[in-house]
């Protein structure tokens, strides 16, 4: 398989993983003999890239794609998929453990992590051929492996090839960094891209950072049996979340038996004879330590923007990476950029929805914004986080007249039959029409469409309201914040007139 010696492409090297290297890095793959120009050429096989790619040649353009290590970048590879597999093992073991609350009873819960892995791992490269080289030749992209570089504003290399352009997209996304903390770089630590390669469980698993990645990975080895600690300098897990919300997925974490150290500094990383060793001080100055068999960093990302030769070709960049326009067009007129090479949305949903525009604009003449995007996002914890639109500070610094009606879980019946009534909907609105929604609930991903369709469309409260949802269903509360809207409309003026109008038709 191609690998190399001190940075393989993916491990273990077992069946469901050579099925996937198979798809996604062929080791019998001959790049082909690059063609006079493309109309259209991609760099990066993650998903900004492939939408790019695919849907260009689904439009009779000729379009060539380079990819340096996996297709499907990080959402196949190492994110959305190898993580939800994860969590969905994660959740059968907290539903069995609290099944007693169903009235049934379940005993000897225990989880067994290497076929929890090497279930991930099948299911991972049985979804990969949706992004494999051999789909992408079917459809007429010509594939290149190899590390590109721009030489010239229309022209770039890979492979010892020189392929020229009329337009292209960078689509080269992120990877995982780690803070500043002395001595960590010298010690292995896990990251996102590493972690879904462990085939044995942490006894001891400290996680550092607690945003999406750390909550929901803390949370899933949790329930596989490691004793998980969290460490943060953020006050609260989730801060860029509603407090509220993040405050019930906080509770649920130390349910799960996570120790949480929050608002610490870490000041020092380094081995101990019992493992890695985690020094950390607090706001009112006191220090601590905690110990630990493995260490993973969930901290942020930068974008992949070195060794591209991004200055020969004219491109503009930032420390967040390619610095695009509205239009997602670099300040190379030929070359555009998707995905978290340049959005604050690190989204597998977002590069999709940007990559649609990049094919509209690099092609056609398009005029098409992306902050015309309306972006719902999800933290995958137990219970989820779903978030579409403006929060009600945002919404605020915009000089908008909003107001807020929030329906707790508690007051709809399905979440209470399920025992899933711990969580919320809030709308923000700005009369009736909606601004802003946050989704606290065991579903809250398959919720936020709704409100997401809301808000891209111009749609009221009243229109939520005016929607029939199936009962019983927690979807209805999004039903039920519309009625509250249309409550609170009834003035005492209105009600007036209403009391003169039945005394008037007795």
């Amino acid at each position: 398989m191609l690998t190399e010696e001190h940075n393989p492409l993916v491990l273990p090297l077992d069946e469901a993983n050579q099925r996937l290297l198979a798809n996604v890095h062929p080791s019998d793959w001959k790049n082909p003999e690059g063609r006079s120009v493309y109309d259209l050429l991609v760099v990066g096989g993650g998903t900004a890239g492939l939408v790019s790619a695919v849907g260009a040649a689904g439009l009779g353009a000729r379009v060539a794609l380079i990819e340096r290590r996996l297709l499907g970048g990080d959402c196949l590879n190492v994110g959305c998929v190898p993580s939800k597999a994860l969590l969905r093992s994660a959740h059968a073991i907290a539903e069995a453990r609290r099944a007693s609350a169903l009235g049934v009873r379940v005993a000897g819960v225990t989880a067994d992590f290497p076929a929890i892995m090497q279930r991930m791992r099948d299911r991972r490269a049985g979804i990969s051929p949706t992004d494999s080289a051999a789909r992408l030749r079917k459809v007429g992209v010509d594939v290149f492996f190899g590390a590109a570089r721009f030489t010239g504003a229309r022209t770039i290399e890979v492979a010892g090839q020189t392929l020229a352009f009329n337009r292209a997209v960078i689509a080269t996304g992120g990877r995982p960094v780690a803070p500043p903390i002395p001595g960590l770089a010298a010690l292995p630590y896990l990251t996102n891209e590493t972690v879904f390669w462990l085939t044995e469980l942490p006894k001891r698993l400290l996680i550092i950072g607690a945003g999406p990645i750390g909550c929901e990975l803390a949370q899933a080895f949790a329930r596989f049996g490691s004793a998980v600690t969290l460490l943060s300098n953020s006050a609260h897990v989730l801060p860029r979340e509603d407090p509220d919300a993040a405050a019930i997925v906080q509770h649920q974490l130390l349910a799960d038996g996570i120790t949480l150290e929050l608002g610490v500094t870490l000041t020092e990383a380094a081995a101990a004879a019992a493992g890695i060793r985690l020094r950390y001080q607090r706001a009112d100055k006191i220090a601590g330590d905690t110990v630990g068999d493995q260490v993973l960093v969930a901290t942020g990302r930068a974008p992949n923007i070195e060794d591209l030769g991004l200055d020969a070709a004219g491109v503009e960049t930032a420390r967040a990476g390619v610095v695009v326009n509205d239009q997602l067009r670099t300040s190379n007129r030929r070359i555009f950029a998707s995905g978290d090479v340049c959005s604050n949305y690190k989204f597998t949903h977002a590069a999709d929805a940007m990559s649609r525009i990049v094919i509209q604009n690099a092609l056609f003449y398009g005029r098409k914004k992306a902050s015309a995007l309306v972006m719902p996002w999800c933290t995958f914890t137990d219970p989820e986080i779903a978030h579409v639109g403006l929060y009600e500070k945002d919404a605020r610094e915009q000089g908008r007249n909003v107001e807020t009606i929030t329906v707790p879980l508690s007051d709809v019946d399905r979440a209470i039959l399920d025992e899933e009534a711990e969580g919320f909907v809030r709308v923000h609105h700005e009369r009736g029409k909606l601004l802003g929604c946050t989704i606290v609930a065991a579903h809250a991903g398959e919720m936020i469409g709704e409100a997401a369709f809301a808000i891209t469309h111009g749609g009221s409260l009243s229109d939520l309201s005016a929607t029939i949802h199936p009962y019983p269903t927690q979807a209805e509360a999004m039903r039920k914040a519309g009625d509250a809207y249309r409550r609170g409309a009834l003035t005492p003026t209105v009600k007036r007139w209403f009391d003169r109008y039945f005394r008037w038709t007795r």
